[in-house]
């Protein structure tokens, strides 16, 4: 009897003790998942990608990402400034930035921050990470569509691991998709 109860005591040891290692936070199925999602947040905020594709609040420390649009572009209805004449000229230097910094002016012509969150329409809900892996690599909208234009440093990124742009990636899925149509690029002067 006494052999039988410690057969049965051993036996349920090791049940709890897989049991533990299944159940327990960090252990679980999806817990890679999760990781990746982390490990791509991190990247996104050391990339600095909220700086450019994240419209701003104003704060007593200046101007901040808005944390209800994170990542969502270049706002669809904000108009911008009057650009100076001679700065769209593809043989003057210069570039210049709206209040959030979210588009840019320069010899390129005018180039908007992209929606990066995964709304299916004006974001990047459509995007495989292969696709965002291919834009990042080529430079590419879709990795075959039309230049990514500057500030991005999309050169940057190519030379990150696909471990590390398939994390990216992740994040950016695991963001609450917006609605925001993102205006197409204005070309420069004469083009």
């Amino acid at each position: 009897m006494r052999n039988k109860m410690a057969v049965f005591g051993v036996a349920m040891f090791a049940l709890v003790g897989i049991l533990v290692m299944v159940y327990l936070p960090g252990r679980t199925e999806n817990s890679g998942a999760g990781e990746k999602i982390k490990k791509g947040e991190y990247l996104v905020t050391l990339g600095g990608c909220n700086d450019c594709h994240s419209p701003k609040v104003m704060t007593e420390r200046g101007p901040m990402p808005d944390p209800a649009r994170l990542l969502s572009g270049h706002p669809a209805d904000e108009k911008l400034s009057e650009i100076p004449p001679g700065l769209l000229t593809p043989t003057k230097w210069g570039a210049m930035c709206n209040h959030n910094m979210t588009a840019w002016t320069g010899p390129w012509g005018v180039s908007f921050a992209a929606n990066l969150t995964p709304d299916e329409f004006t974001g990047t809900g459509a995007w495989k990470e292969e696709t965002f892996i291919a834009a990042m690599r080529s430079g590419k909208h879709m990795g075959a569509g039309r230049p990514i234009l500057p500030p991005m440093p999309w050169f940057n990124y190519a030379k990150a691991s696909d471990e590390d742009l398939g994390a990216i990636f992740a994040y950016l899925k695991s963001l609450k998709p917006i609605e925001n149509m993102v205006p197409p690029p204005i070309p420069p002067a004469g083009k």
